[in-house]
């Protein structure tokens, strides 16, 4: 099995020693993203929402690169530094998983990379 290294300029470059993804047969791995905006490179202004909004659109842009579909998503972790946050999280991830609804951990931490308030991944599946 042959592994494929995924980037896109659409979603921000990584911060440390990893890939945005890597799909390894028909699996997508997608790493952990902030809600960082890949043009400033700074996390999205407006608190939990708007960053929460930004790591799934970074995400989006990762999937879409590796030629798959929000539809593949077969598994989500997220972290949340307040899981205060849970309900608006829910509502969230129920507004971009319409069609179906991927296996999901969402746990509480303490902290995040560059004081981010969520981090966000995912792996998906389909044949090649």
């Amino acid at each position: 099995m042959s592994l494929r290294v995924i980037r896109t300029e659409h979603a921000p470059a990584a911060i440390g020693p990893y890939s945005q993804a890597i799909v390894a047969g028909g699996w997508l791995y997608v790493s952990g993203q902030l809600g960082l905006d890949p043009a400033t490179g700074q996390l999205a202004a407006g608190g939990f929402a708007a960053q929460a909004r930004q790591a799934v659109e970074n995400l989006r842009h990762i999937i879409e690169a590796a030629g798959y579909r929000l539809a593949d998503v077969v598994a989500v972790d997220a972290y949340l530094t307040d899981i205060a946050e849970f309900a608006a999280f829910n509502a969230l991830y129920e507004g971009v998983f319409t069609a179906h609804k991927p296996a999901r951990a969402v746990v509480e931490v303490k902290g995040l990379p560059r004081g981010a308030l969520v981090e966000i991944k995912c792996t998906a599946y389909h044949t090649e």
